[in-house]
């Protein structure tokens, strides 16, 4: 299946059908929301609430999260339709029409943190003969280093496709000021593992900045992961043979087969022999 970035650009590709299609998708909206709870959590804000950015919002999911643990929150996208589907749903966020490749219009020290899901991937696709990733991801890291208050954190989910592009975002952020790295929640999981990019806007006075600790970093698997697992578990015992059935094409379970044959009436049915169901020697 062919990644997003390559159809076409994210103005396009989210136009008004897929907007839609996007938000009203159950499943999506599952996982976007606990994408937004752990980028939550790794801000590690203090009590209170807080005055956060999400880059790339669209129809404002990450915003409810926001909204809902108490935090006052700014959306930007470069999509039109999905802000319109936002607007639709009267999200409580302000939203900004903005491309992040081209900056972050605000101004020094405004925002407590910043959050963003499934983006970051985006501003490396050179969909555009003027769009020159790194050039697009250097303007994107320096405003946003200034639009942050100092020591705020700025975590990005997204979808790495690899590792040089990985590299190049990290180069690019720390040229920018940044600290910090990629966390890898449930590295061992195809279906459960998430790429993280933690980032540090300098440090408090006294506070050594620390990468927090990846999900599933002892082995531990994702939950839904461990339902599937019990699940298929529940699945084999239930198809396994219970004690006293006799063995698959076992002499019993031929005279078996035979006699129920008879009883519906068959008219060509084998007579039983000492010969049934016995063992053959292997020809060689």
């Amino acid at each position: 299946m062919s990644r997003p970035e390559h159809i076409a650009p994210p103005e396009i590709f989210y136009g008004d059908d897929e907007a839609r299609k996007y938000t009203d998708n159950s499943r999506i909206t599952a996982i976007q929301a606990e994408m937004a709870y752990r980028a939550l959590e790794l801000l590690n804000l203090s009590e209170g609430p807080k005055y956060l950015l999400d880059i790339g919002c669209g129809s404002g999911l990450s915003g409810e999260i926001l909204e809902e643990e108490g935090h006052i929150w700014v959306g930007m996208d470069i999509s039109p339709s999905m802000l319109d589907v936002a607007n639709e749903r009267e999200v409580e966020g302000d939203l900004f029409l903005q491309d992040a490749g081209q900056g972050v219009a605000f101004r020094p020290g405004t925002f407590d943190g910043c959050i963003s899901v499934s983006v970051l991937q985006w501003l490396c696709n050179a969909d555009k003969t003027i769009n020159r990733p790194k050039a697009r991801l250097q303007r994107f890291f320096t405003t946003l280093y200034a639009s942050l208050d100092k020591g705020a954190r700025a975590v990005f989910q997204f979808y790495p496709e690899n590792d040089d592009q990985i590299q190049l975002i990290i180069d690019v952020a720390t040229k920018c000021g940044f600290e910090g790295g990629l966390l890898v929640d449930y590295p061992n999981s195809k279906k459960a593992k998430k790429y993280y990019l933690c980032l540090f806007a300098g440090a408090q006075s006294g506070v050594k900045n620390q990468m927090p600790k990846a999900l599933g970093e002892d082995g531990e698997m994702h939950p839904d992961e461990s339902r599937s697992i019990q699940y298929e578990k529940r699945r084999q015992v239930s198809r396994r043979r219970k004690g006293g059935r006799d063995a698959v094409k076992g002499k019993a379970w031929i005279n078996k087969k035979k006699e129920v044959a008879r009883n519906k009436g068959d008219k060509v049915v084998a007579n039983d022999s000492k010969f049934t169901g016995r063992k053959r020697k292997v020809r060689f």
